[in-house]
């Protein structure tokens, strides 16, 4: 697995499963102490050309309907840039898009800069979950009940009832507050301290 830079949400994810047990290589690109290979990227896109990349988490300033990315500007701000984003989403084989906010600011008919285009297997938001339908997405499950067509910018297909999204287990919610948030804080301290109160 493969964390994009700055991703301290899915970094926690891939922590959690884990300090539940499962074996996972991962590799979080903004730290090179966070990335196990000993060539550093160059050697994480070698494997990524390969197939040997399984999953691959990617944020993006915006994020559209058709599944592209802009990491470069947008309302006319600059970002930091695509990095090896472009490359990587086109031959991980499950690229998940992420962005915490939810929004017709962030989640737009079409980005205003292409950084990168791929075929993702689901779009996370702080409020919902999307899988890819083949040329668009579809909403799985909302976070919590809401409107989410009127704060989305994009159309997506949706099912006749929409679920709620699974809440974290008591077993898990311990693990988050306790080693994980410790294994996190050193790569991510803003975040930790803000979400789990770790200094």
């Amino acid at each position: 697995m493969a964390v994009g830079a700055a991703s301290p949400i899915p970094a926690t994810a891939c922590e959690l499963l884990k300090a539940r047990g499962q074996q996972l290589r991962v590799s979080m690109l903004h730290k090179r102490k966070g990335n196990p290979f000993t060539e550093g990227s160059r050697e994480l896109f070698d494997l990524a050309g390969q197939g040997r990349i399984d999953v691959f988490f990617l944020g993006g300033a915006q994020i559209d309907g058709e599944g592209s990315i802009n990491l470069v500007r947008a309302e006319g701000r600059r970002f930091p840039g695509s990095f090896g984003s472009a490359f990587m989403y086109s031959v991980v084989k499950r690229t998940i898009l992420f962005r915490e906010e939810h929004s017709r600011r962030v989640l737009v008919p079409k980005v205003e800069f292409v950084s990168a285009r791929g075929t993702p297997a689901a779009l996370l938001t702080g409020k919902a979950l999307f899988s890819w339908q083949g040329d668009r997405f579809r909403l799985e499950s909302t976070h919590e009940a809401g409107d989410i067509r009127s704060e989305t910018g994009f159309q997506y297909a949706e099912p006749a009832q929409v679920p709620l999204t699974q809440a974290p287990s008591p077993d898990d919610l311990a693990l988050l507050r306790s080693s994980v948030a410790k294994q996190i804080a050193p790569d991510y301290p803003d975040f930790a301290r803000r979400v789990w109160g770790i200094n």
